[in-house]
């Protein structure tokens, strides 16, 4: 009998299931809750993304108020907009938020944000074993590349040169209508006093554009494209000089100071005029001084910066311009002299020099077209005329050269050559 009892199985089924039972349910009971921990951590980790992508969004506050800053550091806006976001993302959900944490911080030219979150999410059949919940934690990051600062010296050419008329049909019409069939506007003011048989003004009775009307212009209408492209305010800052108001007093004439209201800068450009001169010939026309010019606006420009922050912006000088200097030189011209009077394409010394402190230098040509029916310039231009495009592409930063005919849009190309600048890649060193 004791032995039959021994040799009896039947029940272990029950017995045994019994016991296989809690490790059974436990391990259902993770594969679940393992499940709904990878959920929870999915949901929060899209939440992070969003708020550390979403605080420093190239519109956002965050990136905002980074432009704005002149030094590096915390971006609290942008922190404060970061936990906004992540937890308008998690608000409804099943899970317990432990703790989270916002990092936006600006160094230099890059906004870096982080977001750090942790949470607990509660078991079902793993309570069983003792495991009330799961912790699920991570971290997100995005970096943002602010846009380079750029202060921009605009340096037009307004002297009598640039009288000419602005299309052939206008300098055909000029040519018509004067008896020494000259193609230049020549502005002629007299103490004051305006010569109403000056050829500036023939230009307006017959409705002839000048050239440097079109520029005045182009110069008004850049600062509406400029306006349209910052990321900030103060992004880009811009001043306007031209060569002067009257050849009596040749000097680099601040139409609009340094500012980043460009609004108040365009007003005042659209008003730039023609030099003036008291009569033809006054000073044996030598007020086109482009080594004066540029030494003189190397000295307005200060020092040349990284454009990394608004307090270390790049330097770049926009040079508008039909390219023939016409100065009192005595040594170091490089055509013939007529007595001490220079005639020349210009010198690429003045353009090294301010290269050479760290600016760029952006030229728009306005192409200086031939007049084969004055006799000056076939005698003193049209010798150099082929040399007077190379010689302003040498003056420019490489990559940073136009020439517009004055069959093109001036304002176009002037667009067209600071669109090219401010989409170009900054240069380290």
């Amino acid at each position: 009998m004791l032995r039959k009892l021994f040799q009896d199985s039947s029940g272990n089924f029950g017995i045994i299931s019994a016991l296989l039972m809690v490790p059974l349910i436990g391990a259902a009971g993770l594969a679940i809750d393992v499940t709904s921990a990878m959920t929870a951590k999915a949901t929060l980790q899209a939440a992070a993304d969003a708020a550390a992508v979403g605080a420093i969004a190239e519109k956002s506050p965050g990136a905002i108020k980074a432009m704005l800053m002149t030094t590096n550091g915390n971006v609290d806006v942008a922190i404060q907009d970061a936990e906004k976001i992540f937890r308008a993302q998690v608000s409804a959900t099943g899970f317990q938020l432990e703790s989270s944490s916002a990092q936006v911080v600006r160094q230099d030219n890059e906004l870096k944000a982080v977001f750090t979150y942790s949470a607990t999410v509660p078991t079902t059949l793993m309570r069983i074993l003792g495991k009330q919940s799961i912790t699920v934690s991570g971290q997100a990051s995005a970096i943002f590349q602010t846009q380079t600062f750029r202060d921009f010296y605009l340096l037009l050419d307004n002297t009598p040169s640039m009288g000419v008329g602005a299309t052939p049909a206008d300098i055909n019409k000029m040519v018509a209508k004067t008896s020494d069939k000259c193609a230049f506007a020549c502005h002629i003011v007299d103490n004051g006093k305006e010569d109403p048989n000056s050829y500036y003004n023939l230009a307006k009775k017959l409705g002839v554009t000048i050239r440097i009307n079109v520029v005045a212009q182009a110069t008004a209408a850049l600062m509406d494209t400029a306006i349209s492209v910052r990321e900030s305010p103060n992004q880009f800052r811009m001043a306007v000089y031209t060569f002067g108001k009257k050849a009596e007093d040749t000097k680099l004439l601040e139409v609009s100071s340094l500012t980043d209201d460009l609004a108040a800068a365009k007003s005042k450009a659209s008003l730039i005029d023609l030099m003036s001169i008291p009569y033809q010939g006054y000073n044996n026309d030598q007020q086109t001084d482009f080594d004066l010019s540029f030494k003189n606006i190397g000295e307005k420009m200060g020092k040349a910066g990284t454009g990394l922050s608004a307090a270390s912006p790049e330097k770049i000088l926009f040079f508008v311009s039909d390219g023939v200097g016409d100065s009192k030189k005595t040594t170091g011209c490089t055509k013939m002299l007529t007595g001490s009077r220079c005639q020349e394409p210009i010198d690429i010394k003045a353009c090294a020099a301010l290269k050479q402190k760290g600016y760029r230098i952006a030229v728009l040509y306005t192409t200086y077209l031939p007049l084969p029916t004055n006799g000056w310039y076939n005698q003193w231009i049209k010798p150099f005329q082929s040399e007077i495009s190379v010689k302003m592409q040498e003056c420019a930063t490489s990559g940073y050269f136009f020439e517009v005919s004055p069959s093109e849009g001036i304002s176009q190309a002037m667009k067209a050559l600071f669109l090219k600048i401010v989409s170009a890649p900054r240069l380290t060193s």
